[in-house]
């Protein structure tokens, strides 16, 4: 338990916490404000419960949306703190059971009523309720997978799949997703079920694509007769780690030293301007790396 409530005790932590919180309002707005008022099932968790909702409220009881969102990522919490892991679990825990509130809170303070013009839905129009709807949710995804967590639901979802089966994340978003938009047939027409799976398809490449970016590293190789001086400055100024390889040239046959680092893009900037400035003769090539397995962290453990 010890363990668990340390965290607690570091501004990180609440740092992350509040940036956690303005991520999900962005989320719970685009739930309430577009996703709600024009029925529009995409797939997500909020999307099934919009579903079961409306299906219990056939059936003579009255359940809202915010409660059955609530009901299902509790379960899902729970998978998520035993199959992905304690840091992303306590994350998801608060994210995911604050999205019902949030969306309840909206409600209050700006009721969709006052928003909606003409017509059923604030946009009045399906297609550009989606594309708010899903731009809106990306910002938000993109803000919680930067810090490591998850705006829930399906996300947990994903993030178990990626886990476990390496699949991209957008590309199990994008399945679980068309699953749930098909539980729209029960209430919608066959066009909104359509556009909800056009949705989500935009919605999983979107993931993807924040997801590459947010998590992008650029992949260092230095050759250089100063290879020194570079190991030193990644190490001592960048704070970053570096591998050194020992090489022979195919045309010379020399025997050259090639660094490799991975580094954030402001530190491969640094590194570049160092080079210049000393004005260090190098061949170098640099790549994007989206994912990175095991430990990646500073050589003093002070940065991320």
């Amino acid at each position: 338990m010890g363990n668990l409530l340390k965290p607690l005790a570091t501004g990180k932590f609440w740092m992350e916490l509040v940036v956690m919180t303005l991520g999900m309002a962005v989320g719970a707005a685009a739930v309430y404000y577009f996703l709600m008022p024009s029925k529009l099932i995409i797939g997500s968790i909020s999307g099934l419960s919009i579903v079961l909702a409306e299906v219990f409220s056939n059936m003579g009881l009255a359940v809202k949306v915010s409660t059955v969102i609530l009901v299902i990522n509790a379960f899902l919490l729970v998978l998520a703190w035993l199959l992905i892991g304690a840091e992303f679990g306590m994350k998801t825990v608060y994210t995911a059971l604050i999205l019902g509130p949030l969306v309840d809170l909206w409600a209050k303070v700006l009721p969709v009523e006052k928003v909606i013009s003409e017509g059923t839905s604030v946009m009045n129009d399906p297609w550009l309720d989606l594309i708010c709807f899903v731009l809106m949710l990306s910002i938000s995804q993109a803000i919680l997978f930067r810090i490591n967590a998850s705006t829930g639901g399906l996300d947990i979802l994903a993030k178990i799949v990626n886990k476990y089966l390496h699949f991209d994340i957008g590309a199990s978003v994008t399945v679980a997703g068309a699953l749930i938009c098909c539980s729209a047939f029960a209430i919608n027409p066959f066009r909104l079920v359509v556009i909800g799976l056009i949705g989500t398809w935009i919605n999983g490449v979107a993931v993807d694509y924040f997801t590459d970016t947010l998590n992008k590293r650029k992949r260092v190789c230095i050759i250089s007769d100063r290879y020194e001086d570079i190991r030193k400055y990644i190490i001592e100024k960048l704070n970053r780690g570096c591998s050194i390889y020992h090489l022979e040239g195919g045309y010379s046959l020399d025997e050259k030293v090639e660094v490799v680092a991975l580094l954030m893009q402001n530190e491969y900037a640094a590194l570049l301007n160092f080079l210049k400035e000393q004005k260090v003769e190098a061949f170098i090539t640099a790549g994007n790396v989206s994912e990175i397995y095991g430990q990646w962290h500073a050589v003093k453990g002070h940065k991320k």
